[in-house]
């Protein structure tokens, strides 16, 4: 694996890292932990969440490349690029330098995420700036979603008419932001993204978000009290459902209140959502493949006991509204089928073969990393001879212009992920 001509990099199998948040899902109940546990041969502690199994070059959870065994875990792959820059291909590392611009992540999802936005790129090179220990690098982290369970989410805030119901309908918002608020908005007849609409969410949803902390407590409680006398009498709404379901997880949290002004999502397995610098949004619960731009900067305002900073969140978030697009997928052949998001980092390809079923993926002019998440079947490389075994766990590198040969094995099904750059790069 040393220098040579681009086609003469092989494969590398790759240790991966976990992330233990306290949201994750406990012990084997996680596929992160599964993954995990088969990628690393770590056994996993049933106590314990297992959040995020992390694929990439990011500090903040490194994947190593192997080699030759466990317990051999010394270089890390970003050492390895820098060493052998030829594997990212010439577009790549001119335009990114000698790394992966993407990161790929596997989630398991207990309990729900903060509320939370990723800075584009002018703001996160300042909060880097300005406070490197809390937002830990200058790159913006737009991201994709794709279901692997059912997977719910809050996105986006909801159009203009359901945010007029909200304000009629929950007194205690009402009460929080005033009712001189809130009737501007429920006389309003712009349309969603009307410029004067955009100055009063964002009006509205500062002042919430701003509230003290034994307001919003108050206000929670007030809040819990008149739905759970309510659900007596009538069926709850989904979202006032969710809302009960939230104050259990982070009681007298202004999340709670919140969530009644974002978009209500629930992906079926398949389906995905991308989401953009500067748009608010939480996970709820659910296991999803994800993959962003090489980033972990998130700006936090709710639903967490982690550091909070409303004001940036309040400031920087587009207050578009509407429900966000769902992705569904291209299919590329009978076995793969392609989503793609509006951003030149990241694509991600989902293989599906059935027993002893195969498919090639073409060279292309970039990276690709491979993660088995079920099954077992081989690789093959066009310029080599012998096939390499894959199973569930497994991780590869790919470098750019390997033609790649997946197949599954004889008595089971094989399901893969591949996550690269966003193909158009190379148009």
């Amino acid at each position: 694996m040393g220098k040579g001509t681009e086609a003469a990099w092989v494969p590398l199998r790759l240790r991966c890292a976990v992330q233990n948040y306290d949201w994750g899902r406990f012990g084997e109940e996680s596929a992160v932990a599964r993954l995990f546990e088969r990628n690393s041969g770590a056994e996993v502690e049933l106590e314990r969440p297992y959040a995020e199994f992390w694929i990439g070059t990011h500090e903040s959870g490194p994947s190593f490349v192997e080699a030759g065994g466990l317990g051999t875990e010394s270089v890390t792959l970003k050492e390895w690029i820098g060493m052998n820059p030829g594997v990212l291909g010439e577009k790549v590392e001119a335009k990114w330098g000698r790394d992966l611009p993407f990161l790929f992540k596997v989630l398991s999802v207990a309990k729900a995420l903060s509320i939370q936005a990723h800075p584009d790129k002018e703001l996160a090179r300042m909060l880097h700036k300005m406070r490197p220990n809390v937002y830990k690098d200058p790159n913006h982290k737009p991201e994709m979603a794709i279901a692997l369970t059912e997977f719910k989410a809050l996105c986006g805030f909801i159009g203009v008419e359901e945010l007029k119901n909200v304000l009629t309908c929950v007194p205690e918002i009402t009460e929080l932001v005033g009712n001189e608020e809130a009737s501007k908005i429920i006389s309003a007849k712009s349309l969603d993204g009307d410029l004067n609409t955009k100055v009063l969410l964002k009006s509205i949803f500062t002042k919430l978000m701003s509230t003290s902390k034994e307001a919003v407590a108050d206000l929670v409680s007030k809040l819990k009290g008149r739905l759970d006398v309510e659900n007596k009498i009538r069926t709850l709404t989904e979202k006032e459902q969710l809302v009960l379901l939230l104050e259990k997880q982070y009681q007298a949290d202004v999340g709670v209140i919140a969530a009644f002004f974002f978009n209500y999502l629930r992906l079926n397995p398949g389906e995905a959502l991308y989401i953009g610098p500067n748009e608010p949004h939480a996970y709820l619960s659910g296991e999803c493949i994800e993959c962003m731009a090489a980033s972990d900067n998130v700006v936090r305002a709710g639903l967490t006991p982690k550091y909070i900073d409303v004001q940036t969140l309040c400031s920087m978030l587009t207050y578009r509204q509407g429900f966000p697009e769902i992705i569904h997928g291209v299919p590329l052949n009978p076995h793969v089928k392609r989503y793609t998001a509006p951003f030149d980092e990241f694509e991600v390809d989902h293989c599906l073969l059935q027993p002893e079923e195969s498919v090639f993926f073409p060279a292309i002019p970039g990276p690709s990393i491979f993660l088995v998440v079920a099954g077992e079947g081989k690789m093959h490389m066009a310029s080599e001879v012998e096939e390499q075994k894959i199973a569930k766990g497994d991780v590869y590198f790919v470098p750019a212009q390997n033609e790649i040969r997946l197949s599954a094995a004889a008595d089971e099904q094989i399901s893969i992920y591949r996550a690269g750059v966003n193909s158009s790069i190379f148009d």
